[in-house]
């Protein structure tokens, strides 16, 4: 799975209509992640630091609901843009999630580990694993 980059909001207007994770490298205004949401129609989630999500106004968080976009809180660690504008998840991510889950953890458990062992954000490990067993029904 991508992970779309955006380190400027000059970017938002020039991505492609099907980006399904955008992580934006900035702080974003109102006006950028509406902007980001009608631009790309299939978003399915929007990826912020800690920093940054703190600002994002309750008016955009239900915007975001009403559209059914998650907002994620975390960073994309050792990420360097100018060499490619997407991280990539590991596929070995989801196969050791399953791993875990098969060895009877409890999905709290299995999150915690996979902080730990991948550097992801908790919040997006469970978007990945929602996603992931939605597809399988």
């Amino acid at each position: 799975m991508k992970i779309r980059i955006v380190s400027s909001k000059e970017e938002i207007n020039y991505l492609n209509q099907n980006e399904k994770i955008i992580h934006l490298a900035f702080r974003p205004s109102n006006k950028d992640i509406f902007a980001l949401v009608q631009t790309c129609s299939n978003v399915k989630a929007i990826h912020i630091p800690s920093s940054y999500i703190k600002t994002i106004s309750n008016s955009t968080k239900m915007f975001l609901q009403m559209q059914d976009v998650a907002l994620l809180e975390g960073d994309v660690w050792g990420h360097r843009k100018d060499i490619n504008e997407y991280s990539e998840i590991d596929p070995a991510v989801f196969d050791r999630m399953e791993e875990l889950k098969s060895d009877g953890l409890s999905e709290s458990a299995v999150l915690d580990r996979l902080v730990r062992e991948t550097r992801l954000s908790k919040d997006l490990l469970k978007f990945l694993s929602k996603e992931k067993s939605s597809k399988k029904k």
